[in-house]
């Protein structure tokens, strides 16, 4: 897979996910396996550039290569000047964001909302590359509604423009995550254009990525919600990938220490306070399905300080290893689990 003159050392790209994909989560991400992670998106508003947030979103400091930050916007002159602003800050691929369904996104035509336009699509596509001098790619949805599919005229009008990947997520913006991802839309522009195309939505398995892989023919998959909680499904899928054999669950020690490296990391990148919040809903991921996780993630919740809730996560890893070597999940935890995560996630409303 490669994305102008970025040779990724896999198939594997980690999805954009607004409040998910910050830098300690690529940087782990890319650690246990990925060939490539793209940041959350950055505004094209320009009186939001200078906001602490959209300054983090920002910082690639210490990320391997190649840095992909995703610009959202729905004006081309405005998405160009992030574009421009974003490289001289060290962006080394430019992703243009035409896929999130949310409302706050869509109700200032931007994400997915530009799919209704796709004149204005036109537009962005030429602004952009022209821009810069580094790759720029898309990612997008099958189209606004079911009844009205427009990616491959969109897939048509970016290879035209210049884009140099496309990554298509299988449903469209009225979708939202509702019922299965399809791939026949994504096979059928693989088929129709010589740009790569990353296939995206509901990968969630190495068998599921080797099937998308093989239906669709797509140069590389994008996964997003599978790997919240699980970051280790990178390597996972690499492993099948090679040998068709899967891998066995990780061991608890193993998640542990790598759960509390990445607790550290969210410390130091957020301070206290909003480290301690920010790392909740991760937590939540961490332990979504294990042993006693609802018990643990009510008590969490509670804690105000990261000492508190290194110590406590600590303590329940300990206590899983206790019980058995392995990762072991258990099925009456999960509908719990995806209430509580509901409610802690900042947002992962543009991951697939």
């Amino acid at each position: 897979m490669q994305i102008g003159p970025y040779q990724l050392k896999n198939r594997l790209i980690v999805a954009p996910m607004a409040g998910v994909t910050d830098r300690p989560f690529r940087m782990l991400c890319k650690r246990l396996g990925a060939g490539m992670a793209v940041s959350e998106m950055i505004t094209a508003n320009k009186a939001l550039w200078t906001t602490p947030k959209t300054l983090r979103r920002a910082n690639h400091e210490g990320e391997v290569e190649p840095i992909v930050v995703q610009i959202a916007g729905g004006e081309p002159q405005m998405l160009a000047e992030a574009a421009r602003l974003n490289v001289e800050h060290g962006a080394q691929i430019i992703d243009i964001n035409m896929g999130c369904p949310a409302k706050k996104v869509c109700n200032v035509a931007a994400g997915s909302a530009l799919l209704r336009d796709l004149d204005n699509v036109g537009r962005i596509l030429e602004a952009v590359v022209k821009a810069v001098d580094v790759p720029v790619t898309l990612k997008t949805r099958t189209g606004w509604s079911r009844e009205v599919k427009t990616a491959l005229r969109v897939a048509r009008m970016a290879e035209e423009a210049g884009i140099a990947a496309l990554a298509l997520h299988g449903r469209t913006r009225e979708d939202m995550y509702r019922g299965d991802a399809e791939y026949d839309t994504i096979r059928e522009v693989k088929r129709a254009v010589s740009i790569p195309v990353v296939a995206n939505g509901d990968i969630d398995s190495p068998l599921k990525a080797k099937q998308v892989l093989d239906y669709t023919g797509a140069d590389a998959i994008m996964i997003g919600r599978a790997a919240q909680g699980r970051p280790w499904i990178f390597r996972e899928i690499q492993h099948y990938l090679e040998t068709g054999i899967e891998l066995p669950p990780p061991t608890v020690g193993e998640i542990r220490e790598l759960m509390l490296g990445h607790l550290d990391e969210l410390y130091g990148f957020y301070g206290e306070y909003s480290g301690c919040r920010i790392a909740r809903k991760h937590i939540a991921w961490y332990t979504k399905g294990l042993a006693g996780g609802n018990a643990f993630r009510q008590q969490m919740y509670r804690l105000e300080s990261t000492d508190e809730q290194r110590r406590a996560v600590g303590e329940y890893f300990s206590r899983l290893g206790d019980a058995g070597d392995r990762l072991s999940y258990v099925v009456e935890d999960e509908d719990k689990l995806d209430r509580d995560g509901d409610a802690v996630a900042e947002g992962e409303a543009c991951g697939g």
